[in-house]
């Protein structure tokens, strides 16, 4: 089974061809080739990707047992944060400002701050079976996962706090309103990427209807009508000129979808 998709309307970046996508309800639909989407919104998306997949609705659910929390990897943030909220759940406030969906926010160690969504993780599952947190490579927004994310389980405390969701909206309250898939590139050590971008003279950059934004460097937004070639310029240029004065290799964070 396939789903239509417009990727200048359902990335968050608006950037993207419009493409036939392979829907999953089991691992044997899984070919190697496959890139397994979310809700695209860390993702650029060329005029020819890789094959596209989404896991499907049968992904999307959350079980609570009172100890513990188990989130199918398609379970958008927003719905995990209700979810946590009703149930009286602690530690997922962080998740109320970050899109996407569990299985890539798994992917990417996703978090605002020291706040990750691997603090209170205890196992995830893929094709090839549970594994335990502590046999997982993960750090700062990296992840080594053998295999598809299918779902994941939670420790479980009491004790939403409303309190923590309001100082998460304050912190990205200095990010772009413009479509974006969030941060182009991982901060390097002891360092923002923003201030280097900014430093080499690309803050406020624009080509065609794409720009570093004017509010934070390390955002790049799509004024309108931007394409995957005007996004793909930008982030070579910021790559090419903090290398070029800083000697930093910048690390994408931004995942770039052509093959």
């Amino acid at each position: 089974m396939t789903k239509r998709i417009d990727f200048s309307k359902y990335s968050s970046i608006k950037v993207g061809p419009t493409l036939d996508v392979k829907l999953i309800d089991n691992c044997d639909e899984i070919a190697p080739t496959d890139y397994i989407l979310g809700s695209a919104s860390n993702v650029l998306i060329g005029d020819t990707p890789p094959p596209l997949a989404l896991l499907s609705k049968k992904f999307d659910f959350i079980e609570y047992d009172g100890q513990t929390l188990t989130v199918g990897a398609a379970t958008p943030s927003g719905k995990i944060v209700s979810f946590c909220k009703k149930h009286d759940i602690a530690g997922f406030e962080f998740l109320s400002h970050l899109p996407g969906k569990l299985g890539g926010l798994i992917k990417m160690n996703a978090g605002l701050k020291e706040y990750e969504i691997f603090n209170d993780l205890l196992s995830l599952t893929t094709c090839k079976g549970e594994q335990p947190k502590d046999a997982i490579d993960f750090g700062y927004r990296y992840t080594c996962i053998d295999g598809v994310v299918l779902q994941a389980t939670f420790s479980a405390q009491k004790g939403f706090d409303i309190q923590k969701v309001e100082m998460f909206r304050k912190m990205r309250s200095n990010q772009p309103k413009e479509p974006s898939a969030g941060s182009c590139f991982k901060n390097p050590p002891g360092d923002y990427a923003g201030r280097l971008i900014e430093a080499v003279g690309l803050k406020g950059k624009r080509k065609g209807g794409m720009g570093w934004s004017e509010i934070h460097a390390n955002f790049l937004v799509n004024y309108g009508g931007g394409t995957f070639q005007e996004a793909l310029f930008l982030i070579e240029e910021a790559e090419r000129k903090v290398l070029r004065k800083f000697n930093i290799s910048l690390e994408r964070e931004i995942i770039v979808l052509q093959q």
